[in-house]
């Protein structure tokens, strides 16, 4: 599979579907970004089941904002519509695919019940 170029029309009904979403958060003047562009799209075609994605800050600047991007590249993981990793930096090949068998190996009853747990706790 190829990455898919998000907006801020297809960002939320991107995420928000069952299983893994990786998003790249990049700039075509970034030179960290432009390191890490073919890492990505090479994990791309090794994991058929994820959905890789990249938003160009330049061109959504608005939804970089909503989503608190201060640092470009940055990688964002959702499992299951849930935010489960957010980092900025390139990472090598072998640290992408560290990122990826974490979120793979994640017990999602224990993220949405820690989650619930959080949203119980704030609410007092």
């Amino acid at each position: 599979m190829t990455t898919v170029s998000l907006s801020a029309d297809t960002f939320g009904d991107t995420i928000r579907t069952d299983g893994i979403v990786l998003v790249d958060w990049w700039a075509a003047w970034c030179g960290p970004c432009r390191m890490f562009a073919p890492v990505f799209e090479q994990a791309s075609t090794q994991h058929e089941d994820i959905v890789f994605a990249k938003v160009d800050t330049e061109a959504e600047q608005q939804l970089a904002a909503q989503a608190g991007i201060a640092s470009i590249p940055t990688l964002m993981a959702f499992r299951d519509g849930i935010l489960v990793f957010s980092e900025p930096g390139s990472l090598p090949a072998a640290a992408l695919e560290q990122v990826v068998k974490g979120v793979r190996d994640l017990n999602m009853d224990q993220v949405r019940a820690e989650l619930a747990a959080q949203q119980t706790e704030a609410a007092r």
